[in-house]
């Protein structure tokens, strides 16, 4: 019984780390599958990639999404064939992944704004050169952990830009 229990959790934590990874490409596919309508349009390919494209003209897409639509856009075909077949998202963008790297390589920045207290200590070293980065600061000789939170409060003020 334990043995189950360990393999189920272990099975429900690769899935949320594998929607993270490729975070902004399942979000566009779901964006197109919900802009598709029901199942039977998703089977046409032609139909997959023309929602595809209607998709990334949009206006109001967010820079991170656009850059998805880039990578996507030469790829309309490979896009469109597990999509027609009904895979879930994220398996298309772990397909997606093989035929051009950078598709799972974008990602929403990390959020600040709700955290309780601004209680950088139980973020990775990672998300906090993330959110560096997404202010435009650079934390030269840092090599510590607790150096990057130090950073991250001193430029807590240009959290808006």
């Amino acid at each position: 019984m334990k043995l189950f229990v360990f393999l189920l959790l272990l099975a429900v934590v690769s899935v949320a780390s594998a929607q993270q990874e490729c975070e902004v490409c399942v979000k566009v596919i779901e964006d197109v599958r919900a802009a598709m309508g029901g199942k039977k349009e998703w089977k046409n390919k032609a139909d997959v990639e023309a929602a595809l494209g209607k998709y990334c003209k949009k206006k109001e897409l967010g820079v991170r999404e656009k850059k998805i639509c880039y990578y996507l856009e030469p790829i309309k075909r490979d896009v469109a064939q597990p999509f027609s077949l009904g895979m879930p998202a994220d398996k298309v963008c772990k397909r997606l992944e093989k035929v051009n790297p950078e598709v799972c390589g974008v990602k929403f920045p990390v959020k600040t704004a709700g955290m309780a207290d601004k209680d950088y200590s139980k973020l990775r070293v990672k998300q906090l050169k993330s959110i560096l980065s997404d202010r435009g600061v650079e934390c030269k000789g840092c090599s510590e952990k607790h150096e990057f939170i130090k950073r991250v409060k001193d430029t807590d003020h240009m959290e808006d830009l």
